[in-house]
């Protein structure tokens, strides 16, 4: 698993600012040990350390720049561009949860497509803001305002409109195969599917009867789906691979790389159980190979599951053994 990568490393806008200061200045003030991926680098990595004689300031060490150029300058710097342009407010003060900032990009990016079917807040909450919860923006009043500024709105509507279709798709110049994805991480991250020539989509989680109407041109490449390693997330995939099936298209599953995070399906805003009543929780065994059976057995016997958003697009793509076409 990627120490380093934007979901596993729970920065916030604090945490954010206060590296940049360290880059830009060589030392900060501010108390950004609480977070256990500052302290990985402060322990483990010795990129930075308290200042000799005064342990309130922290102090970047010669390796630091490079480390910083390499992970955190471009987002740091794409994040701030983000709040310029909307005017939205970005002081230290601000504690925006980095993967919150990746979402508040994705809404800049399909601004247009969230508008034209708002949702009431509790659903754009639970869809966009998925593992949050319903009441995640109502509970986030400057996230909420945020994401208002963005979309250019006074504020949700009451209710949902009647046909609520969410289609987003990442495009590239030349596709070397298509992923659908069940949830949108992978679409807040767009830049790594291009650089790969992998096409996205997202075709609404549990609505996907979107897929019918998709023409069948656009089904010339080979199409892979990822997806929570949970019993609604494999059950949409079956559902999904019949559809497609139908239109002569095969539909792979993407298996998680073997030292993915294991949830317990209690997991705080997770409502996915498995069956035990009945084998395999009632999934159709033809959808899955040996390998993928053994692992779902597994789960269902220990009673956990894999977050989609908890892999790399690329380490999934490679360790399903996809070879792709690098720009």
């Amino acid at each position: 698993m990627n120490r380093d990568s934007i979901y596993n490393r729970k920065l916030n806008w604090r945490h954010l600012k206060a590296l940049n200061e360290l880059f830009v200045s060589g030392s900060t003030r501010s108390k950004i040990r609480d977070n256990a991926y500052i302290e990985y680098l402060v322990s483990t990595k010795r990129l930075i350390k308290p200042k000799s004689g005064n342990l309130n300031i922290l102090e970047a060490q010669s390796s630091f720049a490079s480390f910083y150029e390499n992970n955190i300058r471009e987002h740091y710097d794409l994040y701030l561009s983000l709040f310029e342009s909307y005017g939205i407010e970005s002081d230290a003060k601000r504690r925006y949860l980095e993967e919150d900032i990746i979402t508040l990009l994705f809404i800049s990016e399909h601004r247009k497509n969230l508008r034209q079917e708002l949702s009431t807040i509790r659903t754009f909450s639970a869809t966009v803001f998925k593992g949050k919860g319903s009441k995640y923006l109502e509970n986030n009043l400057s996230l909420k305002n945020a994401v208002c500024r963005i979309l250019d709105i006074d504020d949700f509507p009451e209710k949902d409109p009647k046909n609520l279709v969410w289609r987003f798709v990442v495009d590239c110049i030349s596709p070397a195969a298509i992923v659908l994805c069940e949830n949108l991480a992978f679409l807040k991250l767009p830049w790594k599917a291009k650089e790969n020539n992998i096409e996205l989509w997202y075709v609404g989680g549990n609505n996907i009867a979107i897929i019918d109407d998709i023409q069948p041109s656009k089904f010339s490449l080979p199409i892979y789906y990822s997806c929570d390693w949970d019993y609604h997330g494999l059950k949409i995939y079956g559902s999904i691979k019949a559809k497609l099936k139908v239109k002569g298209v095969d539909l792979k599953l993407l298996s998680p790389p073997s030292d993915s995070l294991l949830l317990p399906v209690g997991s705080p805003n997770h409502n996915s159980t498995w069956n035990h009543s009945i084998p395999l929780s009632g999934l159709k065994s033809e959808d899955f190979s040996d390998q993928q059976l053994n692992l779902i057995r597994a789960l269902i016997q220990e009673d956990q599951w894999i977050e989609e958003e908890s892999n790399d697009l690329i380490e999934l793509m490679s360790f399903n053994q996809i070879t792709l076409l690098t720009q």
